[in-house]
C-alpha cells in the first residue's frame, strides 16, 4: 500500500511552544516540505503564518505537494468572524486545504446554532475558492455518543447546504493533537473513535489525526475507510522507522 498518498505531514507548534524563532520554525517547515516533495507525501500541514513562504517554495520546486493549514487552532473557540478572517488570509496566502477546529465547547454547551453557523459559513468560503475544508471535532474531548452525534450533525449540515459534488471536499477530522487528556487517555485518533466517525459521516470523508505510530496502524486506518492521516511522523511511517512521540 502506498501510505504516502494519504499523509498530511504536520508541524503545528508555534515558536513560543517550541522555543524556536520564527526563522527556525520556517526552516523546520521547509525541511518538512522538502521531505514531502522527495517522498511523495500528499500534503504538509503548517501554521497560517508560514503558508505564503511554503507555497512559494513548493512552486519554485515545481512540486504538487498540497499546502494545508489550521484555523481557530487549537481551542476552536474563536468567533465565526475571526475564523473567517483567518481563513480568508490563509486562502490569499495560497493554502489549498483548511483544517478548522470546530467550536466543540459550544457543542458541549448545547449551542448547536453557533456550531452550525460557523460550519456553513466557513465551509462555503472554502468551496467558493475551490479549497478543501476539514472540521476537527477533537474526539478526546467527547464521549462516544457525542462523537457520533457531532459527526452526524456535520454530515447533515453538509448535505443540507452544499451540493452532492462538494461533499468529497468536506472532511470530518478527529483531533488537534494539542488537547490535554487525563490518565494517559489518547489525545489523537483511535480505531474506536474513527470507526464511530466513519459510521456517522455519511458521504463525507474522514481524516484520522494524531496517534498513528506505525505503518500497520496507518494501513488499518486506511482499510477502515479514512481518506487522510495527519501525522508528525510521516517519513517514519513511510520508511517503517520508529515514530516520534509527537502528533
Amino acid at each position: 500500500m502506498n501510505i504516502a498518498q494519504y499523509l498530511d505531514s504536520t508541524y503545528l507548534k508555534t515558536p513560543a511552544q517550541s522555543g524556536l524563532s520564527n526563522e527556525e520554525t520556517l526552516q523546520k517547515d521547509i525541511e518538512l516540505t522538502q521531505e514531502a516533495i522527495e517522498n511523495g507525501i500528499f500534503a504538509v500541514m503548517i501554521r497560517p503564518d508560514y503558508v505564503s513562504e511554503i507555497k512559494k517554495y513548493i512552486q519554485e520546486k515545481n512540486s504538487n505537494v498540497v499546502v494545508g493549514t489550521v484555523i481557530g487552532f487549537h481551542e476552536g473557540t474563536y468567533s465565526i468572524d475571526e475564523k473567517l478572517a483567518e481563513a480568508t488570509k490563509a486562502i490569499a496566502d495560497g493554502a489549498d486545504e483548511l483544517d478548522f477546529v470546530i467550536n466543540y465547547n459550544a457543542y458541549l454547551k448545547g449551542d448547536l446554532h453557533i456550531v452550525k453557523d460557523e460550519f456553513v459559513k466557513c465551509t462555503d468560503l472554502c468551496l467558493q475558492h475551490h479549497k478543501i475544508a476539514k472540521w476537527i471535532i477533537e474526539i478526546a474531548a467527547l464521549t462516544d455518543v457525542q462523537i457520533a452525534d457531532l459527526t452526524k450533525n456535520i454530515s447533515n449540515w453538509a448535505e443540507e447546504n452544499f451540493s452532492e459534488n462538494d461533499l468529497s471536499k468536506i472532511f470530518v477530522k478527529s483531533s488537534t493533537g494539542f488537547f490535554e487528556t487525563e490518565n494517559g487517555k489518547p489525545n489523537g485518533a483511535t480505531f474506536e473513535g474513527i470507526k464511530i466517525m466513519l459510521d456517522n459521516a455519511g458521504k463525507l470523508p474522514v481524516k484520522a489525526a494524531g496517534g498513528v505510530r506505525t505503518p500497520e496502524d496507518a494501513e488499518k486506518m486506511i482499510n477502515l475507510g479514512v481518506k487522510r492521516i495527519g501525522t508528525s511522523s510521516a517519513l517514519a511511517l513511510i520508511k517503517n522507522q520508529p515514530a516520534s512521540e509527537g502528533y
